[in-house]
């Protein structure tokens, strides 16, 4: 699948792989272990990638970073035929929107947008600014992410009028408290957007149409994880209900001893990846978020010997 032409819904399913951006000791984009861990992720078969998430720390990058991580993870996704999709958040109209005009000019599958989340954008903004981001990328498949942190759930009326201003409007990665994460929401949203959720809810949101999820985990260890989302496919949830206390076990460990401990989402992402050993990706982040050490990637070890061992089997 190469090009923006070819994503449409029926492209854009299954668990979407987020990785961090290495940074060196001198805190500089390692542009070598990025194409390196991207090529491993589209080798393992993770159905399209994503960058300039939280993860990929959108918020912590000058303009010719996000330019140098997007450009090498859209090339290297082209070379493997997977599709990949750039984050363009910003905190302004303008930011957002010149993010998305680079992103169509080097060949992103899609645009994946959070609304401006220093200050938060009134009602009546909320359609002019998906419909302005939208047209500035060339009108590339829109997904939205939805997060609190931007300070406002959208109304399935909002959604409705986004699909309606923007057609290009074909997926939302619905978090915690939006309204595609209650089953009713998301079975509202799914007839006209796809709708992605944390993998410990597709028990409780697949049945209810959610089809797919923004996530790290499933570079933690694609087997596992790429294995849950064919059940998924199957409509087969009692397999998928007997695997959620797992996954579940593994949030409830990182919200008790990471997030607890003051480790933000690419710390965390970084220690799933490299406690597995799938990713080469480095520990270090941007700051002033603290970053990793090896001592919590063998805390990790150490719970999925005690816990979910199968995590440790690539």
């Amino acid at each position: 699948m190469n090009g923006s032409d070819t994503l449409n819904r029926d492209g854009l399913i299954g668990p979407w792989a987020g990785p961090p951006v290495p940074w060196t000791e001198e805190d500089l984009f390692d542009e070598e272990t990025m194409r390196a861990d991207v090529a491993r992720i589209c080798q393992a078969g993770i159905p399209g990638l994503f960058c300039g998430g939280t993860t990929g720390e959108f918020y912590a990058m000058e303009t010719d970073e996000f330019r140098r991580v997007s450009a090498a993870l859209v090339e290297e996704c082209r070379s493997w035929d997977t599709p990949a999709m750039v984050g363009c958040t910003s905190t302004y109209t303008l930011g957002a929107a010149q993010r998305a005009a680079w992103a169509g000019e080097i060949g992103a599958s899609a645009i994946l947008v959070a609304l401006p989340y220093w200050i938060e954008v009134g009602e009546e903004y909320v359609v002019p600014f998906f419909f302005d981001v939208a047209r500035a990328s060339g009108n590339l498949p829109l997904c939205i992410y939805e997060t609190r942190r931007a300070k406002k759930a959208l109304t399935l009326a909002q959604h409705h009028a986004i699909k309606e201003a923007v057609p290009s409007y074909i997926m939302v990665a619905a978090n915690h408290d939006t309204i595609g994460t209650q089953p009713q929401g998301c079975e509202a949203l799914t007839p006209f957007v796809n709708v992605f959720v944390p993998e410990p809810r597709w028990s409780v949101l697949g049945p209810a149409g959610a089809i797919g999820s923004c996530s790290s985990f499933v570079y933690w260890n694609p087997r596992i994880m790429l294995g849950l989302w064919e059940k998924v496919r199957a409509r087969d949830w009692a397999a998928v209900s007997e695997m959620a206390p797992k996954i579940q076990a593994l949030y409830d460990y990182v919200s008790a001893n990471l997030v607890a401990n003051g480790f933000t989402d690419t710390a965390i992402d970084r220690i799933g990846a490299m406690a597995s050993g799938f990713l080469g990706t480095s520990l270090r982040c941007r700051g002033p978020y603290p970053s990793a050490t090896n001592d919590e990637v063998e805390h990790l070890r150490r719970w999925y010997g005690e816990n979910f061992p199968d995590m440790l089997e690539l």
